[in-house]
């Protein structure tokens, strides 16, 4: 596989994860853990307590101390994380926006292996959610699906914060990204993108350890699969830091019911099949 130098925003991000993974003693990895609960904000009253997590990673990555609750209607359509919507509409003309004002192809997003999807998605909709660095860092399923593939694009891992989803065009289609291929009950599309961000060491899919981002590696992989079936709230894997998680579905397949800055969470509704 061919290996090129490595831009600066991964080597950063490289270097970080290995900060974060280090298991220090148990003075030191509390003052840690507690510094950053405090710098940024976290709501730690659904978690263990800090001095529980033996890595800064395993603080970032933390499970829910008990499952949230959430709707078993199959049409209902969940949020499958806890973050900030930054943008919403219709697709138009093969183009979706980053944020207002900045449109993007998604035909660059999706890259080679997914061209077929480009089309079965337009005139659909997207869903933009953005983690901060403070939110719960896991991902679930957001509704009942048979994932047909996931293709690992090796990218740059700018910041995905607000100045830079203003001011740098084409973020999410530079940065690393892992596309998820899905179909519903109904056959209708929906493509899930998982883009990395700086200090995102690793973004992890829970049913395939195959996949390993952040590596030196600039070709993409692509992962077909059959008879994978993960039902609404399933875990899906993990960021390992704060990052951006794009929702594309099919015409007609799905209407939403967020708003741009809306805040969402885990479980709550954001919509219903059609």
């Amino acid at each position: 596989m061919k290996v090129n130098k490595r831009h600066f925003t991964s080597v950063i991000s490289g270097q970080f994860g290995r900060f974060a993974s280090k298991e220090f003693s148990p003075l030191v990895q509390h003052f840690i853990n507690l510094t950053y609960v405090r710098l940024m904000g976290l709501d730690m009253r659904e978690f263990e307590d800090p001095s529980y997590y033996k890595s800064l990673n395993k603080l970032f990555t933390r499970a829910l101390r008990r499952p949230r609750e959430y709707s078993d209607n199959p049409q209902e359509v969940i949020s499958s994380v806890d973050a900030r919507i930054t943008d919403t509409g219709t697709i138009t003309n093969g183009r979706a926006y980053q944020i207002k004002g900045m449109s993007y192809e998604i035909e660059g997003l999706f890259g080679s292996f997914h061209q077929q999807e480009v089309s079965e998605v337009e005139g659909g909709v997207f869903i933009n959610f953005y983690l901060s660095p403070k939110d719960y860092h896991r991902y679930h399923m957001p509704m009942d699906l048979t994932i047909l593939s996931a293709t690992h694009i090796p990218g740059k891992l700018y910041p995905v914060n607000f100045p830079l989803l203003r001011h740098k065009h084409h973020l999410f289609i530079e940065n690393e990204r892992v596309i998820l291929s899905c179909k519903d009950a109904k056959g209708n599309s929906h493509i899930l993108v998982l883009v990395g961000a700086l200090n995102v060491g690793k973004m992890t899919l829970s049913f395939d350890e195959k996949i390993q981002t952040n590596m030196n590696q600039t070709q993409p992989t692509h992962h077909t699969y059959e008879n994978l079936y993960l039902k609404k709230g399933d875990l899906l894997g993990w960021f390992e830091m704060g990052s951006t998680i794009l929702m594309f579905s099919q015409k007609g397949a799905f209407f939403p019911e967020v708003a741009i800055n809306q805040k969402s969470r885990f479980g709550e509704p954001i919509g219903y099949l059609l």
